[in-house]
């Protein structure tokens, strides 16, 4: 298990074979790469600027993988999220999880996005050309 905030990501590929190695019962990736998106609301984004709690971040997304390995019995999950300034189009967040079968996988990887998006302490301010402001977890 790998969890971390940074602010750089790790080499998607790179993330992948590490899964590949922690075990070989593994039949399936499910990979969510979250992308800052250029729009929201009707406002042209010019980038999102990403802060987390250092130790807690990391701490809480380790748990949230261990709930999952638990509910879902996936093998393996990988949840990086960047934090400092990222620019459209750049990649925010990887989440990959590693199980027998694509269907837990997929259940557990839902499940993870949106419990680090929900519970985890990363806090999101959006720049746009109207100005910039802290987004609340919708």
């Amino acid at each position: 298990m790998k969890a971390r905030t940074a602010k750089k990501l790790d080499n998607l590929e790179s993330l992948v074979g590490l899964l590949k190695q922690s075990s070989n019962e593994i039949g399936a990736i499910a990979v969510f790469v979250g992308v800052v998106r250029g729009t929201r609301r009707g406002e042209k984004v010019l980038g999102l600027e990403y802060e987390a709690h250092e130790s807690l971040a990391p701490k809480m997304m380790e748990k949230i993988v261990r709930d999952a390995k638990d509910k879902h019995g996936i093998t393996d999950a990988v949840v990086e999220h960047r934090t400092g300034t990222v620019p459209v189009g750049e990649d925010v967040m990887y989440v990959l999880v590693a199980s027998k079968h694509r269907e837990e996988g997929f259940r557990a990887l839902a499940e993870i996005v949106e419990r680090v998006k929900h519970e985890v302490p990363i806090w999101k301010k959006e720049v746009t050309e109207e100005g910039a402001y802290w987004v609340e977890n919708p």
